[in-house]
Formats: structure tokens, sequence, C-alpha cells
């Protein structure tokens, strides 16, 4: 069984890739109001997926089983859990604690960071050799390529174990090494940061920026859409995480930024982000 502790975003995606390729799943969610939706928002999505052909055909549906605290794994034999919580060091730090008291050692402890250094979430668990980062693409059961990253201490079993996690679930390996953003994120949100700095000088539209960077460049939706895709509240935790660990300028959140962020305009899952999506998603 795999556990997954954060039913946000990435966390309920997941939750549907997992279930979707036959996987049993627990998802602990502490927040109430999350936990009430979670299981409606994962089966529509596997929906979704399944309509897109993104599952084996005839691979039966996993369970869901939904849990408000991280101590209900103690009760459950999960194979790996994997923390996709919000992008905030102490937060990550102290669920990955949680989670080690809870599971057996030699538990698979996979980080879904986007910018985090993964040596620096291990040496909360008191396990470094069990934690490995584990960074997937929205969404994760259309993209199929996933970062792995190694820590300093990651052990070869946690390696082996996150392969072989990986392949059952149809995604591709790309291993790489620790450090601020990897190597996605340590190009991607700069990107991001820039293309939003020149909306906020007037010297083109949102719209324009993507135009050129998909037309031009071929980037597949733009960096500016991509943002509004990844949730502007974990753009902003990234770059504050990048600029704070290389000291860089070209990673402070620009203002244009803070502010949707500050408006609760966090891209498509609140509706508007650098463009409008219609409804609350």
């Amino acid at each position: 069984m795999l556990a997954i502790v954060g039913a946000g975003v990435m966390g309920t995606g997941l939750a549907a890739l997992a279930v979707g390729h036959g996987h049993d799943v627990v998802l602990i969610e502490p927040d109430p109001a999350a936990l009430a939706t979670a299981a409606e928002r994962v089966a529509g999505q596997v929906r979704l997926a399944r309509l897109c052909g993104a599952f084996p055909r005839g691979t039966r549906t996993g369970t869901l089983a939904v849990e408000r605290r991280v101590d209900a794994l103690r009760a459950v034999p999960v194979d790996a859990v994997l923390e996709s919580v919000v992008e905030r060091p102490d937060v990550k730090r102290a669920v990955l604690a949680d989670v080690a008291a809870a599971v057996p050692g030699g538990t698979l402890l996979g980080s879904t960071t986007s910018a985090i250094p993964v040596d620096e979430l291990a040496s909360a668990t008191g396990r470094p050799g069990d934690v490995v980062g584990l960074h997937f693409m929205n969404p994760p059961y259309r993209i199929r390529a996933v970062e792995v990253v190694r820590g300093a201490r990651t052990g070869e079993h946690t390696m082996r174990r996150t392969m072989a996690l990986l392949d059952g679930l149809g995604a591709r390996a790309v291993e790489v090494g620790d450090g601020p953003g990897f190597v996605v994120n340590r190009i991607l949100q700069r990107m991001i940061n820039e293309a939003a700095r020149i909306v906020e000088e007037g010297r083109c539209s949102p719209a324009a920026v993507d135009a050129a960077l998909t037309e031009c460049l071929g980037h597949r939706t733009g960096p500016l859409a991509t943002a509004d895709l990844i949730g502007l509240d974990n753009v902003a935790d990234s770059l504050r995480v990048l600029h704070e660990r290389t000291g860089d300028d070209g990673y402070r959140p620009c203002a244009a930024l803070l502010a949707k962020v500050a408006a609760g305009d966090l891209g498509r899952k609140t509706g508007r982000g650098f463009y409008e999506y219609g409804e609350r998603r």
C-alpha cells in the first residue's frame, strides 16, 4: 500500500495516478474541509485520466482510504510514504519527522519537494538513508517523467525501491543530484519570475509572454500558464527557497507574483491567476 500525506493539487493527483495503476492508497489530510472532498477530487481525476488513456487498459482500480492523522499509519502496512504538503521547509520537516515515527525503518520516505534540498529534509527524520526526493510534474498522470533526487545520505535500498515504485506507476525516472531547485525548478522558477517581471514592467501581456515562449522556443504551455497550473503560492514558496539558499536575486519573488498570492489569485485551483479560469477548481 502507498501512503500520501497532503490532499492538495499534487497529493490528489498522485493518489489518482496510484489508484489508476491498481495500487491501494491511504491519503492523509489534517484539514477537515480538504479531507471531506479528497475522495471526490481523486475520483474525478481518475475518470479524467482514464478518458485521456493515461492508465493501462484492464488494470483494476485501486482502493482509496482517507485519514486525518499521520498516526493512522501505525496500523496500516505501507510500503512507501509520499509527503506532498506545502513547499515550506519547516512544514515538510515536521511532517517527515511524524511519518518516520509512525512507520517501520526501511520504509521508503519520498518528499515531493519542488526546491528544498533533500538532505536538508532528511535530517529531520533520524533515518536519512530512507529519504529520497520525487519531483513529479502536474498532473502526474499525464506527465510521465519524474525527477528522482538522491540526497547525500539516500541509501541504495531506497533507490531500488524508488525505481520499483515509479515503474509500478508507469513513470520514467530522471535521476539528478541534490541542491536547491534540482534541475527543473532551478531553471523553471527563474523563468517564471522573469516572465512575471516583464508583465509587471508593462512590456506585454501574460498571453504575449507565453506565446513568445511557445511559438518561438517550443515551450509546451509558456511560463505563466505553467505557473498558474503549479499554483502561484507554490511558485512563490519555491522561489523563496531558491533565493534563501543561493543568494541570487533573480529568484527573489517579484512584486506582481506576490500581489497575486496576497489577493488569493493562485491560478487554476482558485479560478484566477495570470489568466481567468472561471469557477474555482
